[in-house]
């Protein structure tokens, strides 16, 4: 009986001090991106919203993808609060190939995400933020080039949800949004951090370098795991820390980093209704491809 009551002791002291190394690693980033990212949110939305306008103004062709997908990253909205904005430009008569960029960059990437990924590193944080901004320039360059005739968003089906933003005091309303924040990612910020201790505790570095390092298996397995791993932003910024720590490539993490956001099941409930089932079928198969060529193109980079 003492023995296993050691037993125990032990794993504890091992499991509170990985635990705590994780928290005072990542909880800075996590608190200053809620932070500033509600900052923008209260502050700066309508403003990153309105410049969509002004590229449909400027008349700037293909180029204006460009623009778009970088105000995709800016937005601070979550899918659901996305769709009702690009729906409003859709029937001012923005094109589709800039609502594309837009919404496929704000599904992949916010100003919250990106400070949280800064505790991976300034490489993977640039190789981050590059990637989605490239997906969502990809995303808009395909469907002005095989949706030029005919729309490939139907917005008609999608009801906006009550906004919460209620409060005319902007101080007291970035207050609530921060609670509101926390409440919501707090919980699988804590999940994230376990799972990481107990993947550092109990699976061998090794072990798992050789599954992912392997050049197509790896991509394909990281792309995968994206599909059912994927909680919130904060929630995984642990995971990808302690994988690329135990020997994950930086290409395998893209991979990671592109499907998950994309195929995260809000995301993918909200785009359903949007895209109908053909269209929603091309959005998976173009999110897993260009996952997989983005991981490939970084392992040879790097």
């Amino acid at each position: 009986m003492n023995g296993i009551m050691d037993v125990i002791q032990r794993e504890a002291v091992y499991f509170w001090y990985y635990f705590d190394l994780q928290v005072r690693q990542i909880l800075p980033y996590w608190a200053l991106g809620i932070v500033i990212g509600y900052v923008i949110s209260v502050f700066g939305k309508e403003r990153i919203h309105r410049l969509l306008t002004v590229i449909q103004d400027k008349h700037l062709g293909i180029i204006g993808i460009i623009p778009a997908s970088l105000l995709g990253i800016a937005s601070p909205l979550c899918m659901y609060g996305t769709i009702p904005i690009a729906a409003s430009f859709s029937q001012k008569g923005l094109r589709d190939d800039y609502l594309a960029a837009f919404m496929m960059s704000s599904v992949l990437l916010n100003p919250q995400l990106l400070i949280y990924s800064a505790a991976l590193g300034p490489t993977v944080l640039t190789i981050r933020f590059v990637s989605c901004f490239l997906c969502g320039i990809t995303a808009g360059v395909l469907i002005r080039v095989f949706y030029k005739d005919r729309s490939f968003f139907n917005f008609t089906k999608f009801e906006e949800r009550a906004s919460r933003d209620t409060d005319p005091n902007m101080l007291m309303r970035l207050i609530k949004n921060i609670g509101r924040n926390i409440k919501a990612t707090g919980p699988w910020f804590l999940v994230g951090v376990i799972l990481s201790v107990l993947f550092q505790r109990y699976v061998p570095a090794e072990d798992f370098a050789g599954l992912f390092n392997n050049e197509g298996f790896g991509l394909l397995m990281a792309a995968t795991i994206g599909v059912p791993l994927y909680m919130c932003g904060g929630g995984t910024i642990p995971l990808l820390q302690q994988w690329l720590a135990g020997g994950m490539s930086v290409g395998a993490a893209t991979s990671f980093m592109i499907t998950g956001p994309s195929t995260k099941i809000t995301n993918l409930g909200a785009l359903k209704i949007v895209l109908g089932v053909k269209r929603f079928v091309l959005y998976i198969a173009y999110v897993i491809v260009f996952s997989i060529l983005s991981g490939a193109v970084v392992n040879l980079i790097m």
